[in-house]
Formats: C-alpha cells, sequence, structure tokens
C-alpha cells in the first residue's frame, strides 16, 4: 500500500473547474514553495524538496504528524462533513434509508452528554456473558462470540481467499490477542520502550477502575493480564517474519489442528465464530496455538475473564464515556504516539461515521465532489505505467527469457480499478439509531464480520473493492492480482482549477501510485504469486537467486538509516515497501519521459523536467512525525519513514544524481557498486 500508516484546506480535483474560472489567480508553484532552500539536496533531498512547507506547518497538537497526507485528509473530511450534518439535519430521513443511518450514526457520536450518561451500558450484556464463563468449553465458546461483535482475544481469525487456490475462500488463524498490537512492545530493552510497558500496566489498571474494580484487585489484574499477553507476545512471530506467505501457510484438516490443541475442540470454536462446516484451516503461526492450547490451562478462569472484559472494553474504548476514552487516548496516543490533545469531536466523528459507514458516504461522494473524468484519467496514467513496465521487462539483462515470458504475462493480467466500485455494497442490515453511539459502532462491526463470514463457501467475487473512494490510498491484491486506486488520489494539494503539468501527474500519480502498487505484484511477497493470483513459483531458479541478491542490498541500504538516535530501519520488514517505491519511481520516471513536456525539455518555474520530477516525487511523501509516533512506525510498520521513502530509491537513480547535480562523497550520492536496479 501506499500509505502507509493509508492530508491544508479547500483542495479540488485537478480536473475541476478548469473551463468555469472567472478569475486569474496568482499561482504558486507548490514545488518551489515547499522547498527548503537552506538545504542541499545532495545532502537530504526530503528536506530540501519539503522543509519549507514543514516550517511553516508545524504538526498540530492533535496529529501524529503533517503533510500532504493530512492535508487532503482534511479536505476529504470537510466534504464528509458536509455529508454528515446535512443528513443528521433530517430528522424525518426514512428509516433504514442511508441518509437516516448516516445522519443518526454522526447525531449519535456528537452527542457526548447520552453518551456519558450510558456509561458501560451498551457492553452490559457482554460483560454478563464473560461473566458466566465457569469452564474452558466455555471460555473458549465466548472467545469466539467476542470475536463476532468486534473485539479479538486471544487470536486473530479471518475468511479470505486461499493462497494457493485464489479461486475459492479458506479460514485463517494467526497468532493475535495483544493489547499493545506488536510483540516487540512487550520486549525490546530500549528505554523508550520499556516506559511504554511500565505506562501500559498503569494504563490496564486504570480502564479495570474505571471498568468498576477496586484499586487492590485492579492492580492485581492489571499484572496478571500483561503475564498472559506476554506469553502470547513471546510465542509470536515479529514483523518480518510475517512477511513469508509460504511459511505462513500451513493448511491442514481441523482433526490435524485439533490434535496440536488438545484443549480447544475446534469443532466446537468454530461455529462460534459463524462458521457452521470446515475441513480444513490454515494456520498462519502453528506454535502460538500449541502455546494457546496451553494457556487455556495454565491460566485460571477468573484471569481469563478479567483479560476478556478488558479486551472488550479496550476493544470499544473509544465510543465509551469521556473518562474512558480520555484514559484509552492517554496511554494509545499520548505515550505510544506523542499525540498531546484529541481532535476537534467533529473531525473524530466524521473519520468514524465513514470508517463504519464508508460504503454509503462513498455514494454521496462520487455524486457531489467528484469531478467528471477522473476516473478516466487515473485509467491513463495507469495504462501508460503499465506500458513502459513491459519494455523495463523486456529490456531486464538480469532475467532469463522465459521468466521474462511469465512476467509480462502476469503483468498483463493485472486489474485495474480505479475510482469507486460500479456496485456498492449492501448495508441494509446495518441498524443505526441516535441514543448510543457505541452500539451503532457495534452495529457496523458485526455486519463487517458477518459480510466477511458469508464469503465463505461461495465463489470469490473479484469485483469487489477494500477501500472506498474517498480513501486517500491505494494497495495491491496479490490474490487476484490487481490493483485498487480510489478517486481521491486525483487531488494534488496546490493546483486547485488548474492541470498539474505532467510532472506532477507521473510524479505522484503515476510514480508513488500507480507504479508503486503495479511494483508490488513483483516485490519479495507479490513475485511468489502467478497471474492468477496463486501462491505459485513461476521463476526460474537462476533467475530467482539474481532477484534475491538484489532484494537483499535493498535490505542492506535501509538497515543503515537511523530515523532516532539507536532506532534503525528494520530493511527486512520494510522491503516489500521500499522494492515499490524503488519501482514506482523507476516507472513515473520512464513514463513522464514519454510527454511533450520531457520531450521538449519545458521548464516550469526554471525547473527542468527531471527537476520537477522528482521534487513531484518528493511532494509525494511529503510527511512530518513525531518523534513518538517516528519510533512506534520503525517498530510495527512495513513502511520506512517518509525520508527514506524518498531518499532511499532516489540515491539508486543516475538522472536523479545529474539534475541536482549529486556528487560522489555527498550522502545523496550511491556508488555503482551498491546501486540497486531491480525491474
Amino acid at each position: 500500500m501506499r500509505s502507509l500508516t493509508k492530508l491544508i484546506p479547500s483542495l479540488l480535483s485537478i480536473l475541476f473547474l478548469m473551463s468555469c474560472a472567472k478569475k486569474e489567480v496568482a499561482f504558486q508553484d507548490p514545488l518551489i514553495t515547499n522547498r527548503d532552500t537552506t538545504v542541499s539536496p545532495s545532502d537530504n533531498f526530503f528536506y530540501y524538496a519539503n522543509g519549507g512547507w514543514f516550517k511553516r506547518n508545524p504538526i498540530p497538537e492533535s496529529e501524529r504528524s503533517n503533510g500532504i497526507f493530512r492535508t487532503i485528509g482534511d479536505t476529504i473530511n470537510n466534504q464528509i462533513k458536509s455529508i454528515c450534518e446535512k443528513s443528521s439535519k433530517n430528522t424525518d430521513a426514512v428509516k433504514g434509508s442511508n441518509e437516516q443511518k448516516i445522519g443518526d450514526f454522526y447525531a449519535s457520536g456528537m452527542d457526548t452528554i447520552t453518551i456519558d450518561k450510558v456509561g458501560l451500558k451498551p457492553l452490559y450484556k457482554d460483560l454478563k456473558a464473560i461473566e458466566s464463563i465457569k469452564d474452558i468449553p466455555s471460555l473458549l465458546a465466548t472467545i469466539g462470540y467476542l470475536h463476532t461483535i468486534g473485539a479479538s482475544p486471544g487470536f486473530s481469525f479471518y475468511v479470505g481467499q486461499d493462497d494457493k487456490i485464489s479461486t475459492k475462500h479458506a479460514l485463517f488463524l494467526g497468532q493475535g490477542g495483544l493489547g499493545m498490537g506488536n510483540r516487540d512492545y512487550y520486549f525490546n530493552t530500549d528505554a523508550e520502550t520499556v516506559t511504554i510497558r511500565n505506562e501500559y500496566v498503569k494504563h490496564l489498571k486504570a480502564m479495570l477502575q474505571l471498568m468498576g474494580q477496586e484499586e487492590i484487585t485492579a492492580e492485581k489484574a492489571a499484572t496478571n493480564i500483561m503475564k498472559l499477553e506476554t506469553e502470547l507476545a513471546k510465542n509470536s512471530r515479529k514483523l518480518e517474519a510475517l512477511r513469508d506467505p509460504i511459511k505462513n501457510y500451513n493448511k491442514m484438516s481441523i482433526t490435524e489442528f485439533n490434535a496440536k490443541t488438545p484443549n480447544v475442540n475446534w469443532n466446537t470454536v468454530l461455529p462460534q465464530l459463524g462458521i457452521s462446516k470446515a475441513d480444513t484451516v490454515i494456520v498462519g503461526q502453528p506454535e502460538f496455538y500449541i502455546a494457546f492450547n496451553k494457556m487455556v490451562k495454565s491460566y485460571s478462569i477468573e484471569d481469563w475473564k478479567t483479560y476478556l472484559k478488558w479486551d472488550l472494553v479496550n476493544s470499544y474504548a473509544a465510543y465509551l464515556s469521556k473518562d474512558i476514552e480520555n484514559q484509552n487516548f492517554k496511554f494509545f496516543s499520548t505515550v505510544m504516539s506523542g499525540v498531546k490533545k484529541q481532535k476537534p469531536r467533529w473531525k473524530k466523528i466524521v473519520e468514524q461515521t465513514d470508517g463504519s459507514l464508508g460504503e454509503l458516504i462513498g455514494q454521496v461522494y462520487v455524486k457531489d465532489y467528484l469531478p467528471k473524468g477522473s476516473k478516466e484519467k487515473l485509467l491513463e496514467i495507469g495504462n501508460n505505467i503499465r506500458d513502459v513496465y513491459a519494455d523495463h521487462i523486456k529490456k531486464l539483462d538480469w532475467m532469463s527469457d522465459a521468466t521474462k515470458k511469465k512476467a509480462l504475462f502476469k503483468l498483463s493480467k493485472i486489474v485495474m480499478k480505479v475510482g469507486y466500485p460500479d456496485k456498492w455494497k449492501d448495508l441494509s442490515s446495518v441498524e443505526v439509531a441516535r441514543n448510543s453511539y457505541c452500539a451503532n459502532v457495534m452495529s457496523a462491526n458485526k455486519w463487517g464480520y458477518n459480510y466477511m463470514i458469508s464469503k465463505f463457501g461461495k465463489p470469490v467475487n473479484r469485483n469487489e473493492w477494500s477501500m472506498q473512494p474517498q480513501e486517500y490510498n491505494a494497495y495491491y491484491n496479490p490474490s487476484n492480482n490487481e490493483i485498487v486506486v480510489p478517486a481521491c488520489n486525483i487531488l494534488v494539494p496546490g493546483f486547485e482549477g488548474r492541470m498539474p503539468d505532467d510532472a506532477i501527474l507521473y510524479g505522484i500519480i503515476g510514480g508513488s501510485t500507480f507504479g508503486h502498487e503495479i511494483t508490488h505484484g513483483f516485490d519479495d511477497q507479490g513475485s511468489q504469486y502467478d497471474a492468477k493470483g496463486n501462491l505459485n513459483n513461476w521463476w526460474t531458479p537462476e533467475d530467482l537467486a539474481k532477484f534475491k541478491v538484489k532484494t537483499k542490498l535493498i535490505v542492506s541500504q535501509f538497515n543503515k538509516f537511523e530515523p532516532l538516535k539507536g532506532k534503525f530501519v528494520n530493511g527486512d520488514a520494510t522491503q516489500g515497501e521500499n522494492i515499490a517505491d524503488l519501482g514506482g519511481i523507476v516507472m513515473g520516471l520512464e513514463a513522464f519521459k514519454r510527454t511533450s513536456q520531457y520531450k521538449n525539455n519545458e521548464k516550469i518555474s526554471g525547473l527542468t523536467p527531471d527537476q520537477r520530477f522528482f521534487l513531484a516525487y518528493g511532494y509525494a511523501w511529503m510527511i512530518n512525525i513525531k518523534p513518538e509516533s517516528l519510533a512506534q512506525q520503525i517498530m510495527v510498520d512495513v513502511h520506512a519513514p517518509a525520508q527514506y521513502r524518498i531518499n532511499g530509491p532516489l540515491a539508486n537513480l543516475p538522472e536523479f544524481h545529474k539534475a541536482f547535480n549529486i556528487k560522489p562523497g555527498s550522502k545523496m550520492h550511491q556508488a555503482d557498486s551498491i546501486r540497486v536496479v531491480i525491474w
């Protein structure tokens, strides 16, 4: 994905109002105004390209970061706010209509008086179910049930395409159940992580007290929860180990799985998860379940009950009373991410309404805010990138003709979904009312879970989208061999009411979006899937060996980057995104070279075509992030920090060296002997 962990106001589409402008407004080229010319492009191109904007736009106290994602996100949030407010004012909307659901959901989130008044009541029924657990069978049944309502205790479970039979849906079980998300938070010994770990125990205690426990009881329970989660973490794989699709694909019959976990009868647990008939399951990390099997006996029923109550409340803390919401924010946002202040209430509720009912909001967004022609323009750029990619593959000097043929076939079969889906999902069964914000979120979560479960046993729908048109991000799905680029990716801040030049289009939309996502089909993971989306080796042994040598080079390059003192980028965990970034910028540049702007060597704002292209690519990752959030990203994210998503791949391009006169010995220069050239 582009994202990332996939934002200045009043952005319009690059295609909007071009012919309708009544008044010429002086244009300030963002590629010029964003720069910090006190920084040499040879030293740090990221800050040279974006430092001026960073100086003028400090990170708000309520945000983890600031930059192009936040800028575009704010624009989209304001548009969605208009949709929500208009809907919420119509209290006579037909029950069950899209307008009623959007309006009531938003209104319920803005009604803090009622939220505080009802407190934990929306969870009473489920907390009571947890309290009634008496033995291991009822424990496991309850864990299964909690997954169906939006909690995630003990392990992870989902229905998805079988990696080796992409036409079929399979059951997947993986590691999970960690309150802090990533296993390394439980074991790393650096001062920052130790502090977070200590604060987490305090947070557990505070939350348990808010849930009604006495201080002494809460303190003991917090220690027990931490002990239980630490044991789950101990048997969880590291982030980089989760990137190997072969090692994380362990299909076995239910009988085989039951034999490995004799204390857990999956024939009774799976029905609680909503699966009535299944003969096989794909277990991502078998060692995790062997440990889980022991833990259901080694921890007391009371310890498990406390853990399950915590997990449930933690899952819904942001939608409950002010004291619980504030404590949740204090740990997960302030302690872990360095965010000191909560967002304005409207923005939080807009984002949650969009998160829960995005399929409904997307229909209004496309109709009211997406200019005509956006979908076609995106597809045009995408196809141009694909054409360039094919030419590159044909000219590769390290790949044999046999493998090239299969690579070209896979490339030709990549499906490009752009703009918005042709058919929207049916959310008619989602119940929404104005009197309980938490209940509304849970209703949407239940719908999402049931929608996922309903796929099991049915043919794979390859027309389905997993993003909304108003989501500024994109993705590649190896099982479908497809890329999905939502409509709002057409937005380019600073080019309101005018068409950006091709350097902008191919630096941002071409390189960091289409080129990036297509390359995911040929990164360390995607390259293991064939044209039909099956986990299947299509390489000759010699070509695969050469490819792995090249990927090791990019891992080595990124392992040397030190975003914070003593904290280095995880080159293994981020290699897929790094390969995609490098491939994306190479293909974006090559497609740009075919435009008249490039061929005519047209200068704009005093910049050559190459200079504009590379500055545009720098603009695509204009993200300034708080140190605490940066430390968190290094630990849990498969994307490298934005600075290295720019500086890392650019240092490998001779065209970049020439455009900005990057000399040997400078920080941005990469010697030919260690320069990475893959696709």
